[in-house]
């Protein structure tokens, strides 16, 4: 693009979005452009910016683009705003994604199977994949038009980023902050390991599981049995204990039905017979036999289910807690230790088991062993029909249902976890949460109520982290531990490891290190390394410290750069990457990690569901990108509610819309604009330079007006992205874009054409000038590829480049920069602003819209021009402000006659009503009779309230919005049709009768709209000259008394005067309109000049050439044949065989 539109001062008539785009990062490539800024901006103030690190592994979706975008467009905007931004790509290379899918290739479903082939290879294979769609990444990343280094990029699994993250573990280690534990976590069957509880909450299903009541009878009395309710049948084999609330009120009652007798909660008697729920329940189930409180049943005990456990000490007996509530269930609770967090308490402060003994009869692939001979080789899910059958022949199943719940499953194999007792490394993030809390208040969060609630909530009830996985493909734990566990040595580097052992280190994954042992200092023998790797989120949350290798290097660079000023990821995020980093510069700093932070909500596709393959239910990000461009989905994904954390059902005819409203009619203006500069070139000779100071210095309202118009848009950009709200910054665009198009350019055509002067010209085009440079630098950052565009053409006109000023200029100085993403953002200029301008053309503006408003009404084309349209307002300095710009009142409503009134007594009544809302809580009862006051209030007394801004009433004041003020038409309807501007300042009144003379003057128009249409099919440019012809049926009709009565109108604005057709020469037919009268069907001709191939152009005669033609129905009411000048045609098409044509005089 750059090359081809560096050659002209022009641009094409239609422009293709992508391709131009790739032709812009040929450019970038050339100037090898993102180091350039990066060396431009070297000594400015840094701007810190952490990426958190995607998986290779898979492909980039919606998702990744939206977040890009987000943090390329705040690191571009803090690059233009005087900083250095360092931005470096960083991959997440190890942790459960990778070694699923090596899994999935290997067919590896077991540790053992590891094992057997042996870590080395295993992790060989791992790395093998790590980097699998990193050119894929690369190449949206830049096609997204994305500046960030994926050259110098950080790898989660080089030796030196590894080291960091020991370096981590080993200062929250000497900070007493790391413990061993034997804790009930999170566990996935199907990756063998434990999750921290934040990844546990990252997928949540609703999932249907069996519903079954079971009876636990007692030993004093088998007649009687507990009744325990759990939707696990698969943990009662490993059944200790039943627990009570002592508080509450329990009942033993007889079953009418089956004559067994039972023990629950009197509260949860409809779990057991739920009909009681229901209306009309007569009873007759069951029959209490006594009452009793919880504390009474405590120490009683039962008969266990199974006899896997039966010689356990201290079990099968019934406890009291408190977490035993009658919200659910029977009141009685089942405990199994190994699988729920109160069993585990509970069992271990009674005596049932110790912290490191616990009963578990599965394997690690949730498995049981020959611990339960029942289920044997069975997964945990497919034990519960073979238990609950096995229950029910023996008499202990009461009931079996079903019941859908919110339940976890595994983020990464997609299978339901289940809670484990698992021995593991802890963080101990309750002992620093008071501090973690406190930090995360220090920090600004867009939108802020994922900060105060979402956040929050998760920070406040924050339980201990654990980072220890057993798995293979990850950082190792650094701790070489005695077989008792009682002398532990964390190492901090891979020098003291060295040191420690005596070996050389080349790698610190474990087929490297495992086999290292460190000499007891407590004669212990060896110490061997514990067999755990981090969890992947622990080495990401360590990524601010490792990526700089931190502290064996750069550590004077990162800790003045510490925390970092921006940080953007998914709302997912709030559960993983945003509070790992909390955690860990918490536990290091007692800092928060990062200072400003923008969330960004779930890209779903056009139906509301997850974006999924399988589906085939979203389009292809690249596909997007290819069809509508980066520039178009930056602009879609910024101004959607995903920016504010919410979700978007991704439309790609959103994307279509965005280059309908901001980028064609954003380019349509700078056309325009080309066009204008090279037609007063042409007139006087001279290439046109922007003049700014005379652009700023205009008297012109318009020039003033859309100065101040940028200038508040350049205010409300700087306001809105120092607060990281990117979403405000569309709308304002869209705005801008349609006061710069549809009011200033259109409003000021005939000046910007030269009607008033070349001088004048000059004038409305360095103003012109100046709004779409300045548009172009301050929306660099959103728009990166349609800004550099604009400033490539729009370069060529600088006064540094036309006149030669900036060859002594830096490289980053207006017009000499090569790129615009190399300039400085424009600054606000409140010297700019003139709110009287405003004021005057907010006015205007309102009264050409409701003029188009009364014409819808009454079906009026703007093109028929109206008998009188009356502006009414009780502002005399409003009035007096719109008769100054009566010329431009004139051609947008297109009206004979203009009148101005100060009397809105003579077109209007003033009504008043009540604002109940207001009114309501300060009135109380009294707003009745005010209102009945207000009812009776005249149109002199609205308007001596509108006018002193207060009125009493009944003793109360009314003041501001207390009364809403109406203004009712009171014209005659069938002559006039009026509208009222929103603020009701403004009133305006058409007379919408039509005359002889109205009907000539909008047929005259009809005449130049259709001979302008048929110059646009003729290939014309503006400075190509047409002679037009025009003939009726009849001497001397309707048409022909149009064109003669309104002959300088139509002169003036086709740049000539159609002649009759007795006028037009034979050979010079370019194209034709027909129509015929009086139907409004019409039928458009436009015939090119085409030449027989065999012959030499020069020897062929009139009678040679043939014609195209092309057809299109249009209307018009009248009937008329114009044709345009064949000449102008042959100069435009710049065909050498035309060149005869084109030389005719």
């Amino acid at each position: 693009m750059a090359q081809d539109s560096a050659a002209s001062r022009s641009l094409p008539e239609r422009i293709s979005f992508p391709d131009e785009e790739v032709k812009i990062l040929e450019l970038w490539e050339q100037l090898n452009a993102f180091h350039k800024s990066l060396e431009l901006s070297k000594d400015r103030k840094p701007f810190t910016f952490y990426d958190g690190p995607p998986f290779a592994t898979g492909l980039p979706h919606h998702g990744h683009i939206l977040a890009g975008t987000i943090k390329d467009t705040v690191t571009r905007y803090a690059h233009q705003t005087g900083h250095y931004v360092e931005r470096r790509f960083g991959w997440d290379c190890h942790g459960l994604p990778v070694e699923n899918e090596i899994n999935k290739k290997l067919q590896v479903t077991t540790k053992e199977q590891v094992l057997e082939m042996g870590i080395d290879k295993y992790n060989a294979e791992c790395r093998s994949i790590v980097q699998r769609y990193t050119s894929e990444w690369e190449r949206v990343v830049k096609r997204i038009g994305r500046w960030i280094d994926c050259k110098n990029d950080y790898k989660t699994m080089e030796p030196w980023y590894m080291e960091s993250v020991w370096n981590v573990f080993r200062t929250i280690f000497d900070k007493d902050l790391v413990y061993r534990g034997y804790k009930i976590l999170p566990y996935s069957t199907a990756c063998t390991t434990s999750l921290s509880n934040f990844e546990a909450n990252l997928d949540y299903r609703d999932t249907p599981d069996p519903s079954v009541i079971v009876n636990f009878p007692l030993v004093e009395d088998q007649t009687v049995a507990f009744l325990a309710w759990t939707t696990t049948p698969w943990t009662l084999p490993s059944n200790l204990a039943l627990c009570v609330n002592a508080t509450m009120d329990y009942v033993k009652v007889k079953d009418t039905k089956t004559e067994k007798f039972y023990i629950l909660a009197e509260a949860r008697l409809c779990q057991v017979y739920p009909k009681m729920t229901k209306k009309g329940y007569k009873g007759g189930e069951y029959e209490i036999l006594e009452k009793m409180k919880g504390a009474t049943l405590v120490g009683k005990k039962y008969v266990p289910l199974f006899d896997c456990y039966k010689d356990w000490p201290n079990a099968f007996r019934v406890l009291s807690d408190n977490y035993v509530s009658d919200s659910g269930g029977t009141g009685i609770v089942h405990n199994a230790p190994t699988y729920g967090e109160d069993d585990y308490r509970v069992c271990v402060r009674e005596g049932v088991s110790d912290k490191f003994s616990v009963p578990d009869p599965l394997d690690d692939n949730g498995v049981f062993t020959d611990a339960v001979p029942l289920v044997k080789g069975l997964h945990v899910k497919k034990a519960d029909d073979v238990i609950c059958q096995y229950l029910k022949n023996h008499d202990r199943l009461v009931s079996k249902g079903t019941e859908v719940h919110s339940y976890p499953f595994c983020y990464r194999s997609g299978t339901p976890l289940i809670y484990r007792a698992i021995p593991g490394w802890f963080v101990n993030v309750e002992r620093i949460r008071d501090r973690i809390v406190a930090n995360n208040k220090e920090t600004y969060w867009v939108p802020s109520f994922v900060q105060e609630k979402r956040f929050h909530n998760w920070l406040v009830d924050g339980k201990d982290w654990n980072i220890s996985r057993g798995r293979f493909w990850g950082t190792p734990l650094p701790l070489w531990v005695s077989e008792d566990y009682e002398e532990v040595v964390c190492v901090g580097s891979i020098a003291e490891l060295e040191e420690l052992t005596g070996e050389k280190v080349s790698d610190l994954h474990r087929e490297f290190i495992d086999h290292l042992t460190i000499p007891s200092k407590e004669g212990k023998g060896v110490l061997r390394r514990v067999p755990e790797v981090f969890d992947c989120w622990f080495e990401s949350g360590s990524m601010p410290y490792a990526q700089q290798h931190y502290p064996f290097e750069n550590k004077a660079k990162f800790e003045a750069n510490f925390p970092a000023d921006f940080v953007a990821e998914g709302l997912d995020q709030t559960r993983g990457w945003f509070y790992t980093l909390m955690v860990l510069s918490t536990a290091l700093f007692d800092k928060p990690a990062f200072k400003n932070l923008i969330v960004n909500g779930l890209v779903l596709a056009e139906d509301g569901r997850k974006m999924s393959k399988s589906l085939k239910n979203f389009t292809d990000p690249e596909e997007i990108l290819q069809k509508y461009g980066a520039d178009a989905l930056r602009l879609y994904l910024i101004n959607s509610p995903v920016v504010r954390a919410e979700p978007l059902k991704f439309q790609a005819q959103g994307v279509l819309g965005v280059i309908r409203e901001i980028f064609l009619p954003w380019f349509n203006s700078a056309r325009f604009f080309a066009q204008q500069a090279t037609r007063l070139q042409l007139e006087t000779g001279v290439a046109f330079v922007p003049n700014r100071e005379a652009a700023l210095a205009s008297k012109n309202v318009m020039d003033a007006w859309i100065i101040a118009a940028l200038h508040n848009l350049i205010k409300f950009v700087h306001e809105e992205m120092t607060a990281y709200r990117l979403y405000t910054v569309v709308p304002r665009l869209v705005s801008f874009i349609g006061q710069l198009t549809n009011w200033y350019v259109r409003l000021n055509r005939p000046r910007l054409k030269g009607s008033a002067g070349s001088e004048e010209a000059a004038v409305a085009l360095s103003a012109l000038y100046e709004v779409q440079y300045n548009l172009a630098k301050i929306m660099a950052p959103f728009t990166p590829f349609f800004t550099e565009y604009m400033y490539q053409f729009l370069r060529q006109f600088h006064p540094n480049v036309v006149n030669g000023a900036g060859k002594d200029l830096a490289e980053d100085a207006d017009g000499v920069s090569p790129s615009v993403h190399f300039l400085m953002l424009p600054d606000f200029d409140a010297s700019c602003v003139d709110e009287d301008v405003e004021a005057l053309m907010k006015n205007l503006q309102s009264v050409v819209e409701m003029g188009r408003v009364v014409r819808e009404r009454r079906t009026i084309s703007l093109k028929n021009p109206v008998k009188k349209v009356i502006v009414v307002s009780n502002k005399e300095k409003t009035l007096e402000g719109l008769r100054h710009l009566e010329t431009y009142l004139h051609d947008e409503l297109n009206m004979r006659d203009l009148e101005f009134s100060i009397d809105e007594k003579e077109w209007c009544v003033l009504k008043a009503e009540a604002n109940s809302r207001a009114l309501g809580r300060r009135l109380g009862k009294a707003l009745s009779g005010v209102k009945k006051l207000i009812a009776q209030m005249t149109h002199d007394d609205v308007a001596a309230y509108v006018s002193s801004g207060s009125v009493t009433l009944d003793g109360h004041e009314l003041t501001g919005d207390d009364l809403l003020v109406k203004r009712e038409f009171k014209g005659d309807t069938k002559i006039y049709e009026a509208d009222v501007s929103a603020d009701g300042s403004l009133m305006v009144v058409i007379d919408t009768r039509e005359d002889e003379e109205l009907k000539m003057q909008g047929c005259a128009r009809e005449v130049i709209t259709r001979v302008q249409k048929l110059r646009k099919k003729a290939g014309l440019v503006v400075q190509d000259k047409i002679h037009v012809y025009f003939s009726e049926k009849g001497e001397k009709g309707p048409i022909t008394t149009a064109i003669q009565s309104f002959l300088p109108m139509i002169a003036s604005t086709l740049g000539t005067a159609p002649a009759p057709m007795s006028l037009k020469p034979d050979h010079n037919v370019l194209a034709k309109h027909a129509a015929t009268m009086p139907v409004d069907e019409f039928t458009a001709f436009v015939a090119s000049m085409k030449f027989d191939d065999v012959k030499a152009a020069l020897e062929f005669a009139d009678a040679s050439v043939t014609a195209r033609s092309m057809t299109a129905k249009v209307s018009l009411k009248a009937n008329v044949d114009v044709f345009l000048d064949a000449k102008a045609f042959a100069k435009a098409a710049g065909k050498p065989e035309l060149a005869w044509l084109a030389a005719e005089a």
